[in-house]
């Protein structure tokens, strides 16, 4: 089976943000959010639902948010979409990625993406505030999508984005609010 990568660099950190601090650095070491009394068990997906930066105590300590009133470490969207288009065009994916990353206020570190052959496309935008990756099946007109953010980037803004860029006839949202026992 033939294979072909196209592997995508986009720009640095930009020295704000990410010091390498994780739960352990909020306090929350061993513990879930839930345990804390910050958050609540599960989270029911709203239309258009917040997510704000959570107020740090430092600037190492942005990278959690709020969601429906809810800590979190960050907003995990998992995305299908049915009956959809231009599945097996590469370079229509980077775009839309590309597009998805400036739409939700993330900083894109890395993008990879692979063309299978005959088709299908699996590839992932690699972000500071976590990925958006994508998997096609464009003989059954599907894609699996998912976009993990934390901070204050935006998740739910890529949703117009594949709705435009995909045209599909159908669309089935999951959000997850990781780093929070249920």
């Amino acid at each position: 089976m033939q294979q072909n990568a196209l592997l995508r660099s986009g720009k640095g950190l930009s020295g704000k943000g990410l010091s390498g601090k994780g739960l352990s650095g909020k306090g929350l070491s061993g513990k879930g959010l839930s345990e804390k009394g910050l958050g609540t068990s599960g989270a029911a997906r709203k239309n258009n639902p917040a997510i704000e930066a959570s107020a740090p105590s430092d600037e190492s300590a942005d990278h959690f948010c709020v969601r429906n009133g809810v800590l979190c470490a960050g907003v995990h969207l998992l995305i299908d979409l049915y009956g959809a288009q231009r599945l097996n065009d590469i370079e229509h994916i980077e775009e839309t990625l590309r597009k998805c990353v400036a739409a939700a206020k993330a900083t894109l570190l890395h993008m990879h993406l692979h063309h299978f052959q005959p088709n299908g496309v699996s590839g992932v935008a690699v972000l500071a505030e976590s990925h958006i990756s994508i998997h096609t099946w464009p003989e059954i007109d599907f894609a699996a999508l998912d976009v993990f953010m934390c901070g204050r980037a935006d998740p739910d803004a890529c949703l117009p984005v594949f709705r435009e860029a995909f045209k599909p006839k159908s669309v089935v949202v999951r959000d997850l609010l990781r780093g929070q026992e249920s």
